[in-house]
């Protein structure tokens, strides 16, 4: 199925996926890392296109779940999931079928898979609570990249107003491999 929606769902901007990572120098053995992210921005400029297998609309419950081979494509980011929940507010009178709710929160699960431009990222599970503007992607191995550059811990919690990012390692070790070659170099 195939879906495109306007500005409300825009403004959920998919591209807040965008992991744009300020590249650190912090020691690999840290339990947590923080960092700004300057592609954590919230877009409602840009059409998004909603592709999945099944596409169930609850009214009722002020919901949309898509199933099944889900790809959200806004501008150069693109999100792949196995299932996206989108819930918008009771208060707004509005629908996603229509194109005018309110999103509140989107949650994604089943491998996700997130790329814009040089950068990717992959947890099990994610939310983007658009209320509150934060980003949480978890999972067992939460993978953040950019080229040769790599960051890996279990939680990364994002303000998507500031792009304040924090890598946690949930009782293990963050992991940041970092690759001297893709430093800016400055004349």
């Amino acid at each position: 199925m195939f879906a495109t929606l306007s500005a409300p769902l825009r403004a959920a901007s998919i591209s807040v996926l965008a992991a744009g990572l300020a590249l650190i120098s912090v020691p690999a053995d840290a339990q947590q890392t923080s960092s700004r992210m300057k592609g954590m921005q919230l877009s409602n400029d840009k059409p998004i296109q909603i592709q999945s297998d099944k596409l169930e609309i609850r009214d009722q419950e002020n919901k949309a779940e898509f199933t099944g081979n889900v790809k959200v494509v806004q501008g150069t980011t693109t999100l792949q999931a196995g299932k996206m929940v989108v819930y918008y507010a009771a208060s707004s009178g509005g629908s996603v079928a229509s194109g005018d709710a309110d999103i509140e929160k989107i949650d994604v699960s089943e491998k996700v898979y997130l790329k814009s431009g040089t950068q990717e990222a992959t947890a099990d599970t994610g939310t983007f609570n658009l209320v509150n503007e934060t980003l949480l992607l978890k999972g067992e191995k939460v993978v953040l990249s950019e080229g040769k550059n790599v960051f890996v811990g279990c939680q990364l919690t994002v303000t998507m107003r500031t792009g304040e990012a924090k890598l946690d390692a949930c009782g293990g070790r963050v992991m940041i491999q970092l690759d001297p070659k893709s430093r800016k170099q400055t004349n």
